[in-house]
C-alpha cells in the first residue's frame, strides 16, 4: 500500500536518511520511504516522502510540471523591475527559467522562528515573496533571485502541488 508523509523540514537537515549530520533519520522512523525531491540543507519547510517509486516519479520528473511555491525572505527591500524579471523568467548557467508566478507579501505572522537565526543588518531592509515555479533545478529560487540582485535569506517551502505545509510544526510529519 503506498504511503506519503508530509514533513515539515527544520534548518539544517539533509534531506536523505544516511550520512552525517542531521537527517531526516532523526526525525522520521518509517521504513521504506524516500523523499519526493530534496530541499537542502539551507532551506526549510515541506518535504513529501513516499514508498510508491511510480508516484514519485510523477511529482518529481520536470516534465510533470507541478507547482511548488515557497516564501522567501531577501537581503533588500525588492523592486517591481526584479519581481517583473522573476515572473518573466531569468537567464541562470544552466539556461531561462520558466516564468515564475510572484507577489511581494508581508512576513506571515504564524512563521516560526529559525535556529540560527537569520542575519540582520540595520542598513540593509529585508523584505519577502512567495514564489510559485515548476520547475526543479538545484537551488533554483536562491540562484533566482540573487540574479535579479535580492539574495535568498530565508527559503521555506509551503506547497508542492497539491499538498500543503498547512500546521505541520517544525520537526513533525503527518501521514497523507
Amino acid at each position: 500500500m503506498a504511503k506519503v508523509v508530509a514533513f515539515n523540514k527544520p534548518f539544517g537537515v539533509i534531506c536523505q536518511f544516511s550520512g552525517e549530520g542531521d537527517t531526516l533519520a532523526n526525525y522520521i522512523n518509517i521504513p521504506n520511504i524516500y523523499p519526493v525531491g530534496r530541499l537542502d540543507k539551507d532551506s526549510e519547510g515541506l518535504v513529501i516522502l513516499t514508498n510508491d517509486g511510480k508516484l514519485q516519479n510523477k511529482i518529481s520528473n520536470p516534465k510533470s510540471n507541478k507547482t511548488k511555491t515557497y516564501l522567501v525572505q531577501l537581503d533588500g527591500d525588492i523592486t517591481k523591475e526584479a519581481i517583473n524579471d522573476l515572473k518573466a523568467g531569468v537567464v541562470l548557467k544552466d539556461g531561462l527559467t520558466k516564468p515564475a508566478f510572484v507577489k511581494k507579501i508581508h512576513q506571515p505572522e504564524w512563521l516560526w522562528d529559525r535556529t540560527p537565526p537569520v542575519r540582520k543588518r540595520i542598513l540593509i531592509p529585508t523584505s519577502w515573496i512567495e514564489i510559485s515555479i515548476t520547475e526543479g533545478r538545484n537551488r533554483q529560487v536562491r540562484r533566482m533571485t540573487a540574479n535579479v540582485g535580492f539574495p535568498t535569506l530565508r527559503l521555506i517551502r509551503i506547497q508542492i502541488d497539491k499538498w500543503k505545509l498547512a500546521s505541520i510544526k517544525v520537526g513533525s510529519y503527518v501521514s497523507l
